[in-house]
């Protein structure tokens, strides 16, 4: 048996079917994403959680739940949640007589948010959430060669003005444009997380708020060099690197750093990430069954050869989303049947503190039942703190 379940995968549903529980039930397999598909109300939700983990407890179930756009379930008693640039911009409005007042009701903001994003997650069984955003919201991105788009150096503490173009993927899921800002609205943010018992995610790195193409459906390419990445976009990683639970990197080229995404360099997770910037939690995907995600070196990979890639380069987890529903979601089964015979093949081998890592971002505190929580003082005053 496996030491090591990097598979993140997807169901079409509601509810489990029978093909459902068997993948669940690979070893390969360490947790499952969910999205609006499989979203109907808070009971169901709750029932659809209480039974994967009855196929294995150790399953994470995680969630696209950020606020803003993205937010997969918002009806039902879930709190519709601000962007992070709505609490971003909270940062310049003082009170009057009162300098500085709009940054600190725009952390009580940001922890609030965080709280009740995990609260009301962990209410119906949901262990984990891929936020916060840490991208930074550039302005006026000017065209560079090809699909690149360039990056304004400097422009710290700006935090945008009406009217300005910005990086279309990122956009509103940005706090700002100032890595100091992004890093303490973000740390306020996961610490209003932690106070709900969940762990974080902090993406796309080492930024994505530079290109404007969305690698969805395109390979965006940034030309800065590593020098200027670092001391802009990549800032506050540095500065969180103590207290981020995951990472997650951006299916981006950083051509002058290397010829590959960095999802699948090493240099960027192993030498940069975890050599220069210290991080020792989780890394993991962003989806590899995007149309950009499996291009590297002038091909695309298959969904196996891009599991293996990224896992090769320093991952520790793999995620495959939206393929459950196409072919009865054959692409899955031919990536785990080919994933285990990789790894008989030495092709592959499990990595044990990959797995120590996954299960860390299990909760360690119970959660509380819904109808506590809304009852409850602290949930009500987080309520009262959000823009």
């Amino acid at each position: 048996m496996s030491i090591h379940a990097p598979l993140i995968l997807d169901i079409e549903a509601h509810s489990l079917s029978a093909v459902d529980r068997r993948r669940l039930a690979n070893p390969l397999v360490g947790g499952m994403i969910l999205f609006g598909r499989n979203w109907q109300s808070r009971s169901q939700l709750s029932d659809l959680c209480a039974d994967i983990k009855s196929i294995r407890p150790d399953l994470l179930i995680a969630v696209d739940h950020e606020g803003g756009r993205v937010q997969r379930f918002r009806t039902d008693g879930f709190t519709h949640l601000p962007s992070m640039r709505a609490i971003g911009e909270m940062w310049g409005h003082d009170d009057q007589g009162q300098p500085g007042s709009g940054v600190l009701k725009a952390c009580e903001a940001a922890t609030s948010a965080g709280f009740v994003l995990a609260s009301e997650l962990r209410a119906c069984g949901v262990d984990f959430s891929f936020t916060p955003v840490l991208d930074l919201d550039h302005l006026d991105v000017a065209p560079t060669q090809g699909h690149a788009l360039a990056a304004p150096q400097g422009g710290s503490g700006s935090l945008g003005r009406p009217g300005a173009s910005r990086s279309g993927v990122i956009g509103d899921r940005a706090f700002a444009r100032d890595p100091r800002v992004v890093s303490l609205l973000a740390r306020s943010l996961m610490q209003g997380l932690l106070q709900a018992g969940m762990g974080n995610c902090g993406k796309h790195f080492p930024g994505h708020g530079a290109v404007k193409a969305d690698s969805h459906v395109a390979l965006p390419i940034d030309k800065r060099s590593l020098k200027a990445i670092l001391a802009d976009d990549a800032q506050p990683y540095r500065w969180l690197t103590s207290v981020l639970t995951a990472v997650m990197p951006a299916h981006v080229i950083y051509s002058k750093v290397d010829s590959r995404p960095a999802g699948f360099s090493p240099r960027w997770l192993q030498d940069i990430l975890r050599g220069q910037l210290g991080f020792q939690g989780v890394v993991c995907t962003d989806d590899l069954s995007m149309a950009a995600a499996r291009q590297m070196d002038g091909r695309t990979l298959s969904y196996t050869e891009a599991v293996i890639t990224a896992l090769q380069a320093g991952c520790d987890l793999a995620l495959l989303c939206n393929r459950s529903a196409v072919n009865a979601g054959a692409e899955l089964d031919e990536v785990l049947d080919q994933l285990a015979e990789a790894q008989v093949k030495g092709h592959w081998q499990p990595n044990e503190v990959s797995e120590e890592r996954r299960l860390n971002l299990l909760p360690r505190s119970p959660a509380r039942a819904w109808d506590e929580l809304v009852r409850s003082a602290d949930y009500m005053q987080a309520l009262d703190r959000l823009p």
